[in-house]
């Protein structure tokens, strides 16, 4: 038995940082590199990291090493690690290279350590390599808050009215990998939402899905997962009026369902949506065929407007352009 480490990020950051401590540390046995691509989706990521853990020995702990606590490199390897109950996982977000130095010196002192004890000492020396000179800019170590014991809370009775009564809806996003990094990172503090929905129908019944989606969210924000029917009812819930929501749907299809059940959207941010067979790349992270272009013209004759960008930052792009010139079949 030993340690398979996996180091996995967006873009080529685990294939660089695994070049540097190859420098530093020399070749080390057992790792794999996992990159999570523009052009790939939550699936291509899934099998690239069930990949990476074939090509460990069958009795070897995992040791994953990611960069960003609910991007998708973390979610695929908790969605991995959920579906192997009988293989020790650790996962470790923060990529940095004192992390990684000290994970192959872990290895080498002790080659019978678990990776749990490994972990530990991981964390320890990741957070020590993070300096800054002058010494004096860096901060002193707060003393941890005592921890308040929140009164318990029974449900808010049928009919009582919150606030104005209606669900703010700060962002309503089309996202097929739903709350990953962009979405925790970029998006939810743009849109200052203090509530994460994700509505899917599908997502909604599948509780390893929900669970790694709660696990995701950020941590001052709840998130919750809910088939179309029971977002429409919390749309007409006076309960909700003091939510500020961020919604999101894995296809247009369900955000016109939500719609057209009642739920007040007038704005669809378009963020990412997956190739398989049949569809038209229609820019590096949309893929529609005619029943998605139907779709978003049934949203569009509902007088819905569309906000094509990835990140915040990203310029605005027109949709119906864009379906125009990939000439979607």
């Amino acid at each position: 038995m030993g340690i398979g480490i996996v180091i996995a990020s967006h873009g080529e950051f685990a294939a660089g940082i695994h070049q540097s401590g190859s420098m530093i540390f020399g070749e080390q046995e057992k790792v794999q590199v996992v990159t999570f691509m523009p052009s790939e989706g939550p699936d291509d990521l899934y099998a690239k990291f069930n990949d990476a853990i074939a090509a460990f020995d069958a009795d070897d702990e995992i040791l994953v090493l990611a960069d960003l606590w609910s991007g998708s490199p973390f979610n695929q390897a908790s969605r991995v690690m959920e579906e192997n109950p009988d293989r020790k996982f650790a996962i470790i977000t923060g990529l940095n290279l004192p992390m990684l130095i000290q994970s192959y010196t872990e290895r080498m002192m002790d080659a019978t350590a678990g990776v749990d004890k490994v972990a530990a000492n991981i964390i320890k020396e990741a957070k020590e390599g993070i300096k800054v000179l002058p010494e004096a800019l860096q901060p002193e170590e707060a003393a941890p808050a005592a921890k308040e014991t929140a009164a318990p809370q029974g449900a808010i009775p049928e009919g009582t009215v919150i606030g104005d009564g209606k669900l703010k809806i700060n962002l309503a996003r089309v996202d097929t990998r739903l709350l990953h990094g962009q979405v925790a990172t970029n998006w939810t503090p743009a849109s200052k939402a203090d509530r994460i929905i994700v509505a899917s129908d599908k997502v909604a019944a599948d509780d390893l899905r929900k669970g790694l989606i709660k696990q995701a969210a950020p941590g001052n924000v709840k998130a919750n997962v809910v088939p179309i029917k029971k977002l429409i009812e919390a749309a007409k819930d006076p309960r909700f009026g003091n939510t500020h929501a961020l919604i999101l749907f894995e296809t247009p299809q369900e955000a016109l369902e939500a719609i057209e059940g009642g739920v007040p959207i007038t704005e669809l941010n378009i963020g990412s949506m997956a190739h398989s067979t049949g569809k038209t790349m229609v820019n590096n992270v949309l893929s529609m065929d005619k029943d998605d272009v139907a779709t978003f013209e049934k949203l569009r004759d509902l007088g819905v407007k569309f906000d094509v960008r990835k990140v915040p930052n990203d310029s605005q792009k027109d949709l119906f352009e864009l379906i125009k010139k990939a000439n979607v079949q």
